[in-house]
């Protein structure tokens, strides 16, 4: 089955779940602020930062994405500004700063749910979650979100690459022209989606992490809109 959305035959709605269905990249902020005041007594705010970047994209490879990784890396990046004096008491706020992102509520973004229960209602297509980072903390928090029956599956990979978007074709058994990706991240969501064929909505966040920006491009299969509601206007 399909439906039209926005004039395209589509029988497969992706939906990105961080910054896209909840808040997720305003806690790692949150975590990001306290770490710096943690780390006050030895070094400041932007030179806290530009080293946990560093330590992050250094570890993306072995570590991938997730709050388990970013947690890791606080640390790492704490001995190193504190050329390994960085004491007992900080590393456990550290360690409680993590356990704590693996906690949030997972609570859905303004006009997710209503969205997603018209276009399940109305809309003849299979609707599944694309997400990337860690397995556990991405199911747990699609459990607590409470939006797990408006989705047929739940797909997680460590990356988001065209690789792994081709791959998302396959197990759904869909022409890539035919499914659609939406999304927050341009890097993530949008362009590789694009560039396997796929139709894309882009619904910025209103901040994105630093390692997820990329400069934007028009595309005769994107289009942008500013509220998730509005996906059900795209409905034809």
């Amino acid at each position: 089955m399909a439906t039209k959305i926005n004039g395209w035959d589509i029988e497969i709605a992706a939906f990105d779940a961080d910054d896209t269905l909840w808040d997720c990249q305003s806690h790692f902020e949150h975590v990001q602020k306290e770490y710096c005041r943690l780390l006050e007594p030895w070094a400041d705010k932007e030179r806290v930062i530009g080293s946990l970047l560093d330590t992050e994209q250094g570890n993306m490879e072995l570590l991938g994405f997730g709050c388990k990784a970013f947690t890791m890396s606080l640390i790492e990046n704490a001995i190193k500004i504190t050329n390994g004096r960085v004491p007992n008491d900080i590393i456990m706020e550290i360690l409680s700063l993590g356990k704590w992102l693996l906690s949030t509520p997972g609570t859905p973004l303004p006009g997710v749910v209503e969205t997603l229960g018209a276009l399940r209602r109305d809309a003849t297509l299979k609707m599944i979650v694309f997400t990337k980072g860690e397995a556990i903390d991405q199911k747990n928090k699609m459990r607590r979100s409470g939006l797990s029956d408006f989705f047929d599956d739940i797909v997680i990979t460590d990356e988001k690459t065209t690789d792994e978007y081709r791959r998302l074709c396959r197990l759904g058994k869909c022409e890539a022209g035919k499914m659609v990706m939406i999304g927050n991240s341009f890097k993530s969501d949008i362009s590789p989606a694009l560039k396997v064929g796929m139709k894309a909505i882009h619904i910025p966040f209103h901040t994105t992490w630093a390692l997820e920006q990329m400069e934007e491009y028009e595309h005769d299969n994107l289009i942008k809109i500013d509220h998730f509601c509005q996906l059900v206007d795209l409905l034809r």
